[in-house]
């Protein structure tokens, strides 16, 4: 056990998060990429592609807790060790084989395998600290996800500008493996938590989260929030590659969220200590449809003043990617309202004594705003901005001038959904 003084933890501690940032770094650099390796590689349309990746995502928010169960019952080094060996296997045909018969089988076992190592992760923290430690280890925990999904972004853009997009997928092979190697020579056994839960505790869970209406409408007016969120992987990045152009890097502009999330979450929490969750998680909400309205600026300052924009005197770029970027800096902001406090509000929401297994199930709201906000993705790019590869060049001079309008539909989204919080806050406050 780690000293209550220092930063020294077990060594199986420190590679559990060595290979947490490794699979954050794999998963990131891959997700952000998906919908155009879909389509631009292996042939699915935009409407296809949108619901694979939905179904992928949502899949990998609503396995945890029965994969976590299974990892208390086989062990987390011999779990872990699935997990890597089934993520490796994955991404690698992805990357070797992009072929529609092959694809899906694989995003399969990449989602089974992904799936367990959350609650891997967390459960050798919780099991590698005490009491007076936890807190340090957590932020540890906390730091290698950040920075992996961060530089897992950042090298997505260089790789598919100068290899390919199918070189993603080789590279999150690549530290799968690694992972996989050094979970092989460096992890000893850790002990599953002690009373963890069975299989049939887990669905049990499952069956009364979902027949809870309470927790249920809490859960679908905050996927109105996620829906958004997830169109930095869902439409935002075909949306800027056809408007700006092909060295347009989404990767990057992605990365702009985990950097508000990490810079700006301690002082909202801070300033939000005294209010109630849900004032702050409304506040959050109110932020969304503002930073879908700011994405659909782009397209209309492009139409006014060109494709050119000079920032701080001297910065120059397209007015597409600074509205994006704006956009997506509020929608960190306001993450920063919401995700803190969902959990502490979705707990008070269970019966008594059964916070722990309803907290299982909080994230099934991404599930559902993967699937939902995936698919409206597709049809939305479909209506508004087409694979140019669909269209002849008497279609391409006017084929993006409404694509703009895709981001009303999010920020009604948004709206509907804020609306319905205050509503829900109302009602279960009478």
């Amino acid at each position: 056990m780690a000293s209550a003084h220092t930063w020294q933890f077990p060594r199986a501690f420190w590679t559990a998060n060595v290979v947490e940032l490794l699979e954050r770094a794999a998963y990131y650099g891959m997700f952000v990429a998906l919908t155009l390796y879909l389509t631009n590689v292996v042939g699915f349309s935009d409407i296809n592609a949108a619901w694979i990746g939905g179904l992928f995502a949502g899949g990998l928010y609503l396995l945890p807790p029965f994969s976590g169960a299974l990892a208390d019952t086989i062990g987390f080094r011999r779990a872990m060790l699935l997990a890597f060996f089934l993520l490796t296997i994955g991404y690698s045909t992805l990357g070797l084989f992009p072929y529609k018969e092959t694809v899906i089988p694989a995003l399969v076992v990449t989602m089974i395998g992904g799936s367990f190592i959350k609650s891997i992760i967390t459960g050798t923290v919780a099991k590698t600290s005490d009491e007076h430690t936890r807190a340090r280890a957590y932020s540890i925990f906390y730091g290698m996800v950040n920075i992996g999904a961060f530089s897992g972004k950042a090298l997505a853009y260089p790789l598919r500008i100068y290899m390919g997009l199918e070189a993603i997928n080789l590279y999150a092979a690549g530290l799968t493996f690694v992972a996989l190697i050094a979970v092989a020579i460096f992890y000893k056994q850790v002990d599953a938590i002690e009373h963890g839960k069975t299989l049939r505790d887990v669905w049990k869970g499952f069956r009364d989260v979902v027949t809870n209406v309470h927790l249920i409408v809490l859960i679908l007016i905050v996927t109105g929030f996620w829906v958004i969120q997830q169109q930095m992987y869902a439409t935002m990045p075909k949306y800027v590659l056809r408007t700006v152009g092909p060295t347009a890097a989404p990767e990057w502009i992605a990365n702009v969220n985990p950097f508000v999330v990490v810079t700006m979450v301690m002082l909202v929490t801070h300033l939000m200590k005294k209010t109630t969750a849900l004032t702050s998680m409304i506040v959050g909400m109110a932020l969304m449809p503002l930073s879908a309205l700011c994405m659909s600026l782009g397209g209309l300052i492009e139409a006014r003043s060109g494709d050119e924009m000079v920032i701080a005197g001297f910065l120059k770029a397209h007015p597409i990617t600074v509205m994006l970027v704006i956009g997506i800096m509020i929608q960190g902001l306001a993450e920063c309202f919401i995700s803190p406090r969902y959990l502490e509000f979705f707990s008070k929401q269970a019966p008594p004594g059964q916070e722990g297994l309803y907290l299982g199930f909080a994230h099934l709201h991404t599930f559902f705003a993967a699937i939902i906000g995936f698919a409206v993705s597709g049809y939305l790019l479909n209506a508004y901005c087409p694979d140019p590869r669909t269209l002849t060049a008497e279609q391409m001079v006017h084929a993006y001038d409404h694509a703009h309008y895709i981001w009303y539909y999010f920020a009604g989204i948004g709206a509907v959904a804020a609306v319905a919080l205050v509503i829900y806050g109302w009602r279960r406050s009478q």
